[in-house]
């Protein structure tokens, strides 16, 4: 008799991947993109003006939010001031942002979409570009900071707790109720910022939310915020950047079983749409 806590969900997970609660897809074995120093003038514009206008408008929009929350359960207000909020930081960025096939948005009210990871900004791109409201699906550690974990706890934002597969499942499962209620995902399969730019290995979670709830996983591919702000820098290196919509693909008739392959695809797509638009940047 099998007294896993993953009994009836074994087989999201490969077997290496059983251990972590996690099923990953390859790396890509590229060479990292040589790193850029912003120039002298602009590292200290970004130390002295522009880097502590982001944190005093992250506190700001955070303390607004949380008044909000006292009233707004749907989420729908937070969610406008989250936007309001990424809008602000990409203009005090100085990086203007443009979406390369915003129509796939719409071939489908709701989805999972899923983005690679390679900077602070790319979750104030996302918030400021995408058209809809939709929840997060991230780290339980960020509820436990300032003004964004408030934001994150009362708007509706799905934590994922990572320390055991039966709390990794459970989290999963919030998110497959949050699109069975009509709520699209967007989530960081990779499960953190690259280090070097390139793509990371990825986790099924993703793929697991869309085929459960039978809705089509996305592919988002962020171009540019690795130069604008890499981990470990804390200055702007101003710049355009791009998200690129992939084609749905769709999940009706795939199991649990299916998701191993289904976070390859997802991975092969955001690999080569980033080599193939990083390349025109």
């Amino acid at each position: 008799m099998n007294n896993s806590p993953l009994a009836g969900n074994e087989e999201v997970l490969s077997s290496e991947a059983q251990r972590k609660g996690v099923a990953r897809a390859p790396a890509s074995n590229s060479e990292p993109p040589p790193s850029k120093r912003p120039p002298f003038a602009l590292r200290w514009l970004s130390y002295l003006l522009l880097v502590p206008l982001i944190g005093l408008a992250t506190a700001g929009f955070g303390c607004i939010s949380l008044v909000c929350g006292l009233w707004d359960k749907s989420g729908r207000q937070q969610h406008a001031i989250a936007r309001l909020w990424a809008r602000t930081l990409l203009l005090i960025s100085l990086s203007p942002v443009k979406i390369v096939g915003a129509d796939k948005l719409h071939v489908h009210e709701t989805a999972v979409y899923a983005s690679n990871h390679l900077s602070y900004m790319d979750t104030p791109v996302l918030f400021a570009r995408l058209p809809f409201q939709f929840r997060i699906l991230a780290k339980q550690g960020l509820w436990k900071v300032p003004f964004i974990g408030w934001y994150l706890n009362h708007s509706g934002q799905v934590p994922v707790d990572m320390n055991s597969p039966r709390s990794l499942i459970a989290s999963l499962n919030r998110g497959v109720a949050a699109l069975k209620q009509g709520l699209p995902l967007v989530l960081f399969p990779e499960g953190g910022r690259a280090a070097t730019g390139q793509l990371q290995t990825m986790m099924s979670g993703c793929a697991y939310m869309a085929i459960k709830a039978q809705v089509p996983l996305v592919a988002l591919t962020l171009v540019g915020t690795y130069e604008l702000l890499p981990i470990h820098v804390y200055s702007l290196h101003p710049r355009p950047l791009l998200v690129v919509v992939g084609d749905p693909i769709p999940t009706a008739g795939l199991t649990t079983r299916d998701a191993d392959t289904l976070t390859r695809r997802l991975y092969d797509s955001i690999s080569a749409t980033y080599s193939q638009y990083s390349q025109q940047q």
